[in-house]
């Protein structure tokens, strides 16, 4: 088996695959925006018969990328998986990630602190991608927006919008502040400011902070807010699912 293709068994290993330097993409839709953005260096491409038909025309565009043809039963023998769209690529990370500072030219950015569901993570980066966040900020404990399911539920958009991880969180709010942003805390308490009431000044540059369902931001992220904000809702219901949330604040917020 050549050895592009062993490395396929690392799919279902998600740790392992980040120790190698690698992600895996999945879905014909998915695997054709990774290869024709190119913002991420391709390590091979692995498919079936029907989804090579499919995506002839992607791989001649590509012809520096290798591909494997192979039966679904072998597909699913090597990676553990019944891959039901035969589609799979690995790509490299970057051996040099985005910092913080490297998002500062984006009008909007989300912040994103203790989400960790991976389609919380992907579903922020389809929202990010459709209202105008030029970019995502992760504290150390949010989801990998290159983790196989988080790119999925994303339908590509974690490949296409930029992201950063920081350490240095809540700090990095501060960093972001001195560069000229506001950041708004986004948070259920009926004693915050209305979104709807938000006055969004010409030029200006936001910062929409969202914290895990349940606990939200913790205190000391609050703190660093220059504004908390609240979507009206019906008092019968709690809250708003964390994506929900952040669509209807980037749609509030958006840049026209």
């Amino acid at each position: 088996m050549p050895a592009a293709i062993d490395a396929y068994r690392l799919v279902g290993e998600p740790a392992e695959l980040e120790r190698a330097g690698l992600f895996v993409a999945e879905g014909r839709l998915i695997v054709e925006r990774l290869l024709l953005d190119g913002r991420f260096r391709v390590h091979s491409v692995v498919v079936t018969p029907p989804a090579a038909a499919a995506l002839a025309d992607v791989f001649r565009q590509r012809p520096d990328v290798h591909v494997e043809v192979v039966d679904p039963e072998v597909l699913q023998e090597i990676t553990g998986f019944d891959f039901h769209r035969g589609c799979l690529a690995l790509a490299h990370r970057p051996a040099a990630p985005m910092r913080a500072a490297d998002l500062v030219q984006a009008a909007r950015l989300l912040a994103l602190e203790g989400i960790g569901n991976p389609d919380n993570v992907g579903g922020l980066f389809r929202v990010a991608s459709a209202l105008g966040a030029g970019g995502v900020i992760l504290d150390p404990t949010s989801g990998d927006p290159l983790y196989r399911k988080a790119i999925r539920t994303s339908m590509g958009a974690s490949l296409r919008v930029p992201f950063a991880r920081v350490e240095a969180w809540p700090a990095a709010l501060d960093d972001l502040k001195a560069r000229g942003f506001r950041v708004l805390a986004l948070t259920p308490d009926p004693g915050a400011l209305s979104i709807d009431e938000y006055v969004v000044e010409p030029g200006a540059r936001l910062v929409l902070a969202l914290g895990s369902e349940g606990a939200g931001l913790q205190p000391q992220s609050m703190r660093k807010a220059d504004v908390r904000v609240r979507i009206p809702i019906d008092p019968r219901a709690d809250s708003l699912n964390v994506v929900v949330a952040a669509a209807i604040a980037l749609k509030t917020l958006f840049v026209r």
